[in-house]
């Protein structure tokens, strides 16, 4: 099928890159589908440092050979194809399986074509500070959606360091019993234990199930690797001005052309959090004028904020829109993977990006798709339903509706569409005619002959109720339908946890997911597991 729901008009052009403005085909590096973003040269001057630092973080997360052979090739002048996500309670929404496993498709793809090693990172988005969007998994029971919380609490410090704490041994209980202790159970309760954090127990989770394939898990929030970044941050503390006139200029120009900014930016804003020293609490830092930053209750100078950076680089980290030109300031990143909202952000990065490294990382759509269980896809044969009708349909009573439409009798359906059509045709040489004679009255015409086909159609939506009432499984079919594939009106891989489909198809889903993402083409797919 094309693409889900609700995309935005940006997602939309950028995935039709060829057809449109030249304004947009300027704003990001790359086709969406393609080769054109291989064989650019992105090295980066510290290998050696960042491979022991990612080794050390991967050693700790009990990363399987294959990433380590990843990140010696790293040290040896590899390329790496990135993406990322915040670190969601038990691996997150199934969004984070179809992220990493785009990442290791799109690096073999590159590998073979270009003959350079290219090797998958995940990038764990371990200093947001949104507590509430992390500190969940959605995951459904037979007839509803269930939301568990960990309860974790925090006064504003970025999420990744909050430790889990004795309740995720009952959170994991409920988790178990939903996915009916099926074995990637015993995987959570490996990873994710009392003294854990939410960050490195997403890292060990996240390794785990991608051992065979290589992928090499990074979190940045420590000081190892803020050093390596500390140049993108120098440089938005000191051209932040430079850097604020290019981003309204990049605002009014979305604007313009239709679009909108998804971050908004505002004369004093900056791309820039402080971690406090004593607190570690995350204040969001303003430019205030030339020389003058403030953050939380604090006043600060440009050599203030440069002195920080210098002695404890781990307390100043970017914002979403700096975020990934600090991360392509330590990584040699050939392309980065992102979903719609991420790829809505590279319009307005792109001009951080030529401001700060003078180049502009290409961003590629992460594979999108909908996986279908075998007991959702036997009910969807029997009624010939697709997955846009799901879609289409929103409720479960509109494609109860429709299944009670498809199921009436022949003889009924003949007979409603019958009238139906001999009442268009009739009402259309009627409303001509009286326009003919009188417009006043051909308007009158128009509504009436307007009432007549809406109460044409509430025969139809009755007849396929009766149906409905008449046959009780087609209201358990259509909720089954709506549950699993388009939940609460939202897309599957958005809200459903990955470990509901680990659960069924067990490991070897990640195996199935880089196959099918390595044939990926742009819009969203259907997966049967």
């Amino acid at each position: 099928m094309s693409v889900l729901p609700h995309i935005t008009r940006l997602y939309a052009d950028y995935l039709a890159m060829a057809e449109a403005p030249a304004a947009l085909r300027h704003w990001y590096g790359a086709e969406p589908i393609g080769n054109s973003w291989m064989n650019r040269d992105v090295a980066v001057p510290h290998t050696d440092a960042l491979a022991d630092a990612l080794l050390r973080q991967n050693v700790s997360f009990g990363a399987g050979e294959a990433a380590l052979q990843h990140i010696e090739l790293l040290r040896q002048g590899a390329r790496a194809v990135v993406t990322g996500q915040q670190v969601g309670l038990f691996g997150g929404p199934l969004l984070t399986l179809l992220k990493a496993a785009t990442a290791v498709a799109r690096a073999r793809e590159a590998t073979t074509a270009t003959g350079i090693p290219h090797v998958p990172i995940f990038w764990l988005a371990s200093e947001d500070h949104d507590l509430a969007e992390v500190d969940q998994v959605t995951l459904l029971s037979k007839h509803a959606i269930e939301t568990l919380r960990l309860g974790l609490q925090s006064s504003g410090q970025p999420v990744g360091g909050l430790v889990l704490g004795p309740a995720v041994t009952e959170t994991l209980d409920q988790v178990s019993e939903l996915l009916a202790y099926a074995p990637v159970c015993d995987l959570l309760r490996e990873c994710y234990t009392p003294t854990a954090t939410l960050g490195s127990a997403f890292g060990r989770f996240l390794s785990r199930l991608f051992a065979a394939h290589g992928l090499i898990v990074m979190d940045a929030a420590g000081p190892e690797f803020h050093a390596l970044g500390a140049p993108a941050l120098r440089s938005a503390i000191e051209r932040a001005s430079e850097i604020e006139a290019a981003l309204l200029s990049r605002t009014s120009e979305l604007e313009s052309a239709g679009y909108h900014a998804q971050v908004l930016v505002k004369p004093g804003s900056s791309m820039l959090f402080l971690i406090d020293g004593e607190t570690g609490i995350r204040h969001i830092l303003r430019h205030a004028s030339a020389d003058v930053w403030k953050a939380g209750p604090g006043t600060f100078s440009t050599a203030d904020l440069l002195a920080i950076l210098d002695a404890a680089p781990e307390r100043i980290s970017p914002n979403a829109l700096l975020r990934p030109i600090f991360q392509d300031t330590m990584l040699p990143t050939a392309a980065y993977i992102g979903g719609p909202a991420e790829i809505a952000y590279f319009a307005q990065s792109e001009v951080i990006y030529r401001t700060v490294l003078g180049r502009l990382t290409p961003v590629l759509p992460r594979f999108s798709a909908t996986l279908i269980e075998p007991a959702i896809a036997t009910i969807m044969a029997a009624d010939e339903v697709t997955l846009e009708a799901v879609f289409a349909s929103k409720t479960v009573d509109e494609l109860a509706l429709r299944l009670g439409a498809r199921a009436m009798p022949i003889e009924c359906k003949r007979k409603i569409a019958a009238v139906g059509n001999a009442m268009d045709e009739e009402l259309l040489v009627l409303t001509d005619y009286l326009a003919a004679l009188d417009a006043s009255l051909g308007r009158s015409a128009l509504v009436s002959a307007s009432k007549m086909r809406y109460q044409m159609n509430r025969l139809r939506r009755m007849a396929a109720s009766f149906e409905v009432q008449k046959q009780a499984s087609l209201s358990k079919h259509a909720e089954a339908m709506v549950l699993h594939l388009f939940p609460s009106s939202h897309p599957q891989e958005r809200l459903i946890g990955g470990i509901h489909f680990l659960a069924i198809s067990g490991e070897g889903l990640i195996d199935q997911l880089v196959s099918e993402a390595g044939e990926m083409c742009l819009g969203h797919s259907v997966v049967r597991i």
